[in-house]
């Protein structure tokens, strides 16, 4: 059975804790409202699970991601306008209709049996199962009256006092069979309550009410938000706490530092990583979030403290909320019902009045007396991350500033005391910014490995040798103004969707770890980087007929960081190569299409003439590689994909090659007439990482010049790739002309069209609707094949308001035919 979570109210009464966070994701005692609905859901064995979401919808996406890390899968239903209790339900119609559902929302704390609860409905044989409890008050809920047999009679939604039949009332959780959705009207607001049942109560259906044991708390007021938070730490409701009960009620998580000279008086919950002085004292229900400092002298008395807090000296704090970053300097007053919301200071010795709310990213002066509730209006935060890491124009919108709290946010996601390699290209740039990081990271109780300027693979590779994880600054390929910082996971490879979503997070709420005196981070710098690198590579990778072969090559390092691993590489390959461009140029990081080019028309030249086996020129990076033939013409970096993939299919003869599904399908062709067969990946770099990785993987891939050697790494190298292609030409005796000739030519077109993001969503759903009976391929965006094997894909954008289109057929005219079909697809939906 799956299960519909409804995370798509606004919360209005919470504000100001709702006014930049979904309801959903408020923290109780730690951890955000629905990952305790969520994880009730795993116990009762609903692991399926559909997210319904409308205000705040990317940050409740952000958060849960796919639900892997709580071993769920997690799929959303994105409401564009509030649709009301059955209609947002309605929405997730499609993934729904097979079987019954329950229905729960992301926002109440409850502990139900949910599986006695499925198990009536079965029994009873229900249309609709209302879960019902009872309780003390409940003029803010739909109150309900069932018979002996436990069928439902009447519902009343909020009564007043005087209407008031049953104190037996609505949780809101439901079991239902798909059926139910005939009596909901698409694109409609709808309730449950007030409209469906009804009807279905007119014609007959069977509806039960079941009444729970057990606990239930609509967390829709400040009040009840505090009172679920002591409830938690009374034990009165059974969910999981994150940390360690050092003794009765009293909570700590791990690396909290609580200072033996503290006073505690549980029960209470300390987070992860915060420090309590000596002389503070924190007494019972309250909770203390990540990273919170409580300075000695202050006194905490049923407070909830979210994370990334600094609570002064002598401050005292009684039955309010402190919202995220936000400082209380010393000796200030919050008395209870206040709401303090995120990124506000508090000055030294001011009072905030009892039920007082102070909105978001204020001030209240030193010495303030606050009476009466200061507003402010909500506002959004982007994504970070584009096609390989964060990029932006440097010094406007990646600033020494963002580096440093990016960076900060970086190492907040990692362990303390965990290593962290670091490197950059040879630009001015990236070395400003790279101190700038080094900096935050060892203040965020990080040691830093600083491989200053090497090649991207090496910066790699130093980071897959111990290092939690590693950064490294380029220049963005093409624009010499602009500048990437690249994430890297503790493998060297870029940082998964999941890891970017984490990182992501922690830099929108801002909830920076801080060091403490004596755990400021280690900078050292490793020596003999370049030597190891390299006698690792040819430790891997096979060189065997390289020397015998008796190869010329000319090699060009672009005036970029490939040319500080040449010299060594190449003279212990023992072949004849010529070097050109190996020096530094700082005022050339990067380098533009057309200089490019000109420099592999120069290439070619020099090849022709010293009658070489052919040339290769590296990026400035060393992360890319195109080919010259011996002849001196160039072979486009598609085409160099397929004279790879032929050579090393031809000399291993199995195994699997990882392509992105953009790659023309003549590459099933190459693989398999060599034995070998192609394994689609997204055209996202780091799932290609992924199958790279896999024993059986023998090459990978982008079409764009990144080639991956998995004997030696998973990522793109093109030093690696360069070596490899070496010993396949010394070993085949073939010209790369001759191969480049047996392999049939391709005719793949591209555009980009301009999509604006509200219709992003649309546009795709249009391309499957205009599919009709034709084959769909989703493994990224849609691929839409032809009965006589063309294909077009559709993609959109990550980053920018484009969808991309790529589309192949037997010649140019065909496949441009075939891209403005689609097109025009793309453009109706979009316009």
């Amino acid at each position: 059975m799956k299960a519909v979570v409804m995370a798509g109210g606004e919360g209005t009464r919470l504000r100001p804790m709702t006014s930049s966070m979904p309801k959903p994701l408020l923290p109780v005692v730690n951890r955000p409202i629905m990952e305790h609905v969520l994880r009730l859901l795993k116990r009762h064995g609903l692991n399926e699970t559909v997210v319904t979401v409308q205000f705040l919808a990317s940050l409740v996406r952000n958060y849960f991601g796919d639900g892997e890390e709580l071993g769920m899968e997690l799929t959303y239903a994105n409401e564009e306008k509030p649709l009301g209790t059955a209609g947002s339900v309605k929405n997730a119609e499609e993934a729904l209709k097979d079987d019954a559902f329950l229905v729960i929302s992301g926002d109440a704390l409850t502990d139900f049996d949910l599986t006695d609860l499925i198990a009536f409905h079965k029994e009873k044989g229900a249309l609709v199962t209302v879960c019902l409890t009872r309780v003390p008050n409940p003029l803010e809920f739909g109150i309900t009256i069932v018979d002996e047999e436990g069928k439902v009679e009447r519902f009343l939604e909020k009564p007043t006092w005087g209407q008031v039949f049953s104190d037996t009332v609505n949780t809101g959780i439901y079991v239902m069979e798909p059926e139910v959705f005939d009596y909901v009207e698409a694109d409609k607001s709808v309730d449950w309550s007030g409209d469906v049942f009804p009807q279905l109560m007119k014609e007959g259906k069977p509806i039960y009410g079941y009444v729970a044991e057990g606990y239930w708390e609509d967390v829709g007021t400040h009040e009840s938000y505090v009172k679920a938070q002591a409830d938690v730490l009374e034990g009165k409701v059974q969910v999981d706490i994150d940390g360690f009960e050092i003794s009765p009620g009293v909570w700590v998580s791990e690396g909290a530092e609580v200072h033996p000279d503290a006073v505690l008086r549980g029960p209470l919950y300390i987070g992860d990583y915060a420090k309590v002085e000596a002389g503070a004292e924190i007494r019972e229900h309250t909770v203390v979030g990540s990273n919170v400092v409580v300075k000695s002298g202050a006194f905490l008395h049923k407070a909830v403290v979210h994370d990334n807090v600094y609570i002064g000296q002598q401050s005292n704090l009684r039955g309010c909320v402190i919202g995220k970053n936000t400082d209380v300097m010393r000796a200030a007053r919050i008395e209870d019902g206040a709401v303090i919301g995120d990124e506000c200071l508090v000055g030294e010795e001011s009072i905030v009045q009892g039920n007082v709310r102070v909105y978001p990213f204020k001030t209240i002066e030193a010495g303030a007396f606050v009476n009466t509730s200061v507003i402010w209006e909500s506002r959004g935060q982007a994504h970070l991350f584009g096609a390989r890491g964060v990029s932006g124009i440097l010094n406007v919108e990646i600033t020494p500033e963002l580096a440093v709290r990016l960076a900060g946010a970086y190492a907040t996601t990692l362990k303390k005391g965990s290593t962290v390699t670091t490197a950059r290209d040879h630009s001015r740039g990236a070395r400003a910014l790279k101190r700038a990081v080094i900096s935050a990271l060892q203040a965020s109780a990080i040691d830093v490995r600083d491989l200053e300027n090497v090649p991207l693979p090496v910066a790699r590779q130093q980071t897959a040798r111990g290092s939690a994880g590693g950064i490294m600054i380029r220049t963005s390929p093409g624009v010499p103004d602009s500048v990437d910082i690249m994430f890297f996971d503790e493998r060297g490879a870029d940082l998964s969707q999941g890891g970017q979503r984490k990182l992501d997070r922690v830099f929108a709420r801002q909830e920076y770890r801080r060091a403490f005196p004596g755990e400021i981070g280690d900078l050292s710098f490793p020596a003999s980087v370049f030597d190891s690198y390299t006698g690792s590579l040819l430790r891997n990778v096979d060189t065997s007929g390289i020397a015998e072969a008796g190869l010329k090559v000319v090699v060009d390092a672009s005036n970029g960081s490939a040319g500080l691993v040449l010299p060594s590489l190449l003279g212990r390959l023992q072949v004849d190569s010529l070097t050109i461009n190996p020096g530094l140029d700082e005022s050339r990081p990067t380098e533009s299409a057309e200089s490019r080019r000109a420099g592999l028309v120069r290439l070619g030249e020099i090849v022709a003439s010293a009658r070489a086996a052919f040339g290769v020129r590296f990026d400035p990076v060393g992360e890319r590689l195109s080919l010259v033939d011996e002849r001196g013409r160039i072979i486009e970096d598609d085409r160099a994909l397929l004279v790879m993939l032929d050579l090393v299919a031809a000399e291993r003869r199995s195994g699997r090659v990882a392509l992105p599904v953009t790659t023309t399908r003549i590459a099933e062709q190459v693989a398999a007439y060599h034995g070998t067969q192609v394994e689609w990946t997204t055209t996202s770099p780091d799932d290609l990482t992924r199958v790279g990785r896999e024993e059986s993987t023998i090459f990978g891939g982008d079409g764009r010049g990144g080639f991956i050697v998995p004997e030696f790494s998973s990522v793109f190298d093109g030093t690696a790739a360069f070596v490899r292609l070496l010993g396949l030409v010394a070993r085949t005796q073939l010209t790369l002309s001759q191969i480049d000739a047996r392999i049939p030519r391709a005719h793949v077109l591209k555009r980009d069209i301009a999509t604006p993001w509200a219709v992003k969503g649309l546009v795709m759903r249009k391309v499957v609707e205009a599919a009709g009976n034709r084959s769909v391929d989703t493994t990224d965006g849609v691929r839409v094949v032809e009965a006589d094997g063309r294909w077009v894909m559709v993609l959109p954008d990550p980053a920018e308001a484009v969808t991309h289109l790529w589309a192949e057929g037997p010649d140019d005219t065909s496949a441009q035919a075939l891209l403005d079909e689609w097109a025009a697809v793309v453009d109706s939906a979009g316009s």
